[in-house]
């Protein structure tokens, strides 16, 4: 509980270039469970929000600035969103989700996983190939040296501590503002390397949402209605090798999330939406 007795609370944030085309099966998800979540929106600011006063979704969206893949406005977003969150002292575990991302599990699950969890989920990992150390910008020395430079997914979670000093920091931020460019995206670099530096004993240094690299290129691989069945599902939730769960627990409940789901999946998710979230829903 909190310090004003209301219970700790998730912020759900959304970075979305515009609407949230899979927000039936999220208001499904959040059905019931008014009190324990927040919801915020990043959209693009030239966005016309048209979301009905009857969603769960209405009202959530905060003020806004364009956002650029690759470009360090994506780190800036990010922490909008945080400084948006923390203003709710409820608000105690933050996760960085994307109009493509859906929730793998009810949530009771989700809540219970993450706010019983003692530590945050940053990916962060030293990648010594060429799409890791070699986006590594010597002038960023001695503050970041290569040993400490990390590479890690951008969709995070963290607690309240963490999320605090992610807003707050200032020195990696400039040095990153200044010297990491294209090929060096801030987004997969900037939190990994920060975090394992300064507050590497607060994180996991694993991501809570799954996303499929088995397809070359700069993106993940999109998945589309024809895909989406229980098997393919179950394959997701429970697919991963098991991982540490608060004291050394191993788990095989690894990732709460996933992406990218394209729109047309929303129908057959709908239909699978008793697997997810159980009869109850």
């Amino acid at each position: 509980m909190t310090t004003t007795n209301t219970p700790y609370k998730i912020a759900f944030m959304f970075l979305t270039p515009g609407p949230l085309p899979l927000s039936p099966l999220w208001e499904l998800f959040f059905k019931g469970h008014k009190g324990l979540f927040s919801i915020y929106v990043h959209p693009h600011p030239s966005y016309n929000d048209t979301t009905p006063h009857d969603s769960i979704f209405y009202g959530t969206r905060i003020t806004s600035q364009p956002v650029y893949w690759g470009d360090f406005s994506m780190v800036d977003a990010e922490r909008r969103l945080l400084a948006n969150a923390l203003l709710d002292p409820s608000n105690q575990r933050f996760v960085l989700l994307s109009d493509s991302c859906i929730p793998l599990f009810n949530f009771t699950t989700t809540y219970s996983y993450l706010i019983s969890s003692k530590l945050s989920y940053i990916s962060s990992y030293d990648e010594k190939r060429k799409s890791g150390r070699g986006r590594y910008n010597p002038q960023m020395s001695p503050n970041i040296t290569i040993q400490d430079w990390r590479k890690g997914s951008q969709w995070f979670e963290v607690n309240r501590d963490l999320a605090l000093a992610i807003v707050d920091e200032q020195n990696y931020y400039s040095l990153f503002k200044e010297y990491c460019h294209p090929p060096c995206y801030n987004d997969e670099h900037y939190l990994p390397t920060m975090v394992n530096i300064l507050y590497g004993e607060l994180n996991s240094n694993r991501t809570i949402t799954h996303v499929d690299w088995s397809i070359a290129g700069p993106h993940p691989r999109k998945f589309v209605r024809s895909e989406i069945t229980e098997e393919f599902l179950n394959s997701i939730r429970f697919g991963s090798n098991e991982c540490v769960y608060n004291d050394n627990t191993t788990t095989p409940m690894c990732v709460l999330f996933a992406r990218k789901f394209t729109p047309g999946t929303l129908k057959p998710l709908l239909m699978l939406a008793p697997l997810l979230f159980g009869t109850n829903y």
